[in-house]
């Protein structure tokens, strides 16, 4: 299981380790397939600095630029990050077993489920009150489906914006400009499942 640790003094080795491995992994991706990163700004909404700082391990990204970055590159956030090997064998994936990355904002991202064969990703989100998952909306392939399980949480899509409560459901593509963030003072959380087109 993987981090990025928001705890600058206790654990800033683990956390920059864990920012150049997806750093390299996102350059080694993105040159794989061809894709410059002008092209790869221009997919996400992601400034090219800031996908050349990420590249270089000089910086670390939200978690919405994270899912943006990696649905470009047509692999799951998930590959982004040293995860075991083993091969399930049961349909069980244990807490244990669930690759988590949290942000410096204080957003945290839990990998519940994975499947790069139906190219979906389940994830248990939570975010500190007053975070986001980005600075600024990122837009990306696929389709997103949330529901909110603890908190508030206000979703902006296009130009509007969606406050959801307890039990509220939303769904919509991907490729349309997007931000999540909790404006409450409580902590929320979240069930989210990217899927690729």
């Amino acid at each position: 299981m993987s981090n990025f640790v928001s705890d600058p003094v206790s654990n800033t080795t683990a956390a920059e380790a864990t920012i150049r491995q997806a750093g390299a992994k996102i350059r080694t991706r993105r040159k794989e397939i061809g894709m410059t990163l002008n092209e790869l700004g221009e997919r996400t909404g992601v400034s090219v600095s800031m996908l050349s700082m990420l590249e270089r391990g000089v910086a670390g990204a939200s978690i919405g630029t994270l899912v943006a970055v990696s649905s470009a590159l047509r692999v799951q956030m998930y590959d982004l990050f040293e995860v075991s090997d083993k091969p399930q064998l049961s349909p069980v994936t244990l807490r244990s077993d669930q690759a988590e990355v949290e942000t410096a904002e204080g957003v945290l991202r839990r990998v519940a489920h994975h499947s790069i064969e139906h190219g979906l990703e389940m994830a248990i989100n939570e975010y500190e009150p007053g975070t986001a998952s980005g600075d600024r909306a990122v837009h990306h392939d696929g389709l997103e489906y949330g529901v909110v399980i603890e908190g508030e949480l206000t979703i902006e899509l296009d130009d509007r914006s969606y406050v959801l409560t307890v039990g509220d459901a939303i769904n919509y593509a991907s490729s349309s400009p997007h931000r999540i963030s909790n404006r409450g003072s409580l902590r929320a959380r979240a069930v989210w499942v990217n899927l690729a087109d």
